[in-house]
């Protein structure tokens, strides 16, 4: 067996203290108030599709966004304990990104195992993308 990549250690590092979703639990979150944040760059949401009502911030801006006690931070972001789901396509991306967000604050941070893929595979709403 070869030796495990960097990265690959770093994801599973990230996801050791992450306690992932799947497409259900992310909606009940967000159905109570929670953020489902999309990191994916413009490209994957046109060429994949997006999901109703999620916040858009892409990765390479996602902690100055989201840091609850940042002067660049969004309004919805304010409140440390709300609950946030970071989704990308496939659930790797954003594994990373969840776990990054816990380290600066936010305890309810966390990611949708699968990403917007199996949301989109578990038949929920979605716009844009193939056949929009």
């Amino acid at each position: 067996m070869g030796a495990v990549s960097a990265v690959d250690r770093l994801l599973a590092e990230a996801r050791r203290v992450l306690r992932r979703v799947d497409p259900a639990e992310a909606a009940r979150i967000a159905g109570e108030g929670g953020l489902l944040i999309d990191i994916r760059p413009a490209a994957q949401r046109a060429e994949f599709g997006a999901i109703p009502g999620a916040l858009v911030v892409e990765r390479n801006d996602l902690e100055w966004r989201l840091d609850p006690y940042g002067a660049h931070r969004i309004p919805e972001a304010a409140d440390p304990d709300r609950p946030v789901v970071v989704i990308c396509q496939e659930g790797y991306a954003s594994s990373l990104a969840a776990s990054s967000l816990l380290r600066i604050g936010r305890a309810a941070a966390t990611d949708l195992d699968g990403g917007f893929a199996a949301w989109k595979g578990a038949g929920y709403p979605t716009v844009g993308g193939p056949g929009a």
